[in-house]
Formats: C-alpha cells, sequence, structure tokens
C-alpha cells in the first residue's frame, strides 16, 4: 500500500490505499496505451485451442432390449469410435478402419 510520508502507518487513510482492482485497472491501461508490440510478443500470446468435441449417441444401435455384455460391446465399440474422431478422422474413415 502506498503511504503519505506526512502521516504515521497508524493514520493511514484509505483513499491513500491502493487496491488490488486498481492495480489491475492500471496494468490494463498500460498495456493498451503500450504500441511498441512485435511479431514475437503477438505469437508468444498465440492460444491453441483444442477443436470442439462431436458428440453422437449410440441410442439407434442400442434400441430394444440388450443384455449386459450386448451393452458393454457397445459402449466399448462406442469408445473407440469417439478416440479415431478425436484424432481427427472423419466417418467415412471411421468406418473404413473398422
Amino acid at each position: 500500500p502506498r503511504v503519505n510520508s506526512s502521516l504515521s502507518s497508524d493514520e493511514l487513510l484509505l483513499e491513500d490505499l491502493e487496491t488490488e482492482g486498481e492495480r489491475q485497472l492500471k496494468s490494463l491501461l498500460h498495456q493498451q496505451l503500450d504500441t511498441s508490440v512485435s511479431i514475437e510478443q503477438c505469437k508468444s500470446k498465440r492460444r491453441c485451442f483444442a477443436p470442439a468435441a462431436f458428440y453422437k449417441p449410440f441410442g439407434e444401435e442400442a434400441v430394444g432390449a440388450l443384455s449386459l455384455s450386448q451393452f458393454q460391446a457397445l459402449q466399448e465399440s462406442d469408445k473407440e469410435t469417439s478416440s479415431l474422431r478425436e484424432l481427427g478422422l472423419s466417418d467415412s474413415e471411421i468406418l473404413l478402419w473398422k
């Protein structure tokens, strides 16, 4: 905290204290006003996002009465399909793989 030099530490005034919010706002203001940006700085701030997840329920295959072992086999097949989809394979490539 900032302290007015003419006051002792016991006589701090609330308006002389700098809050965390004020520090954050000052930091953001300085970032916005700083126009000396290099390409390397922009590259270092670049974020890579994972592709969106694609969920396809296996309800069509599970219609009707199934035994537990049949349902578990269906679940395992669905896990394999979803992991192949996460690797970037299309539905036609997954069918070719299977």
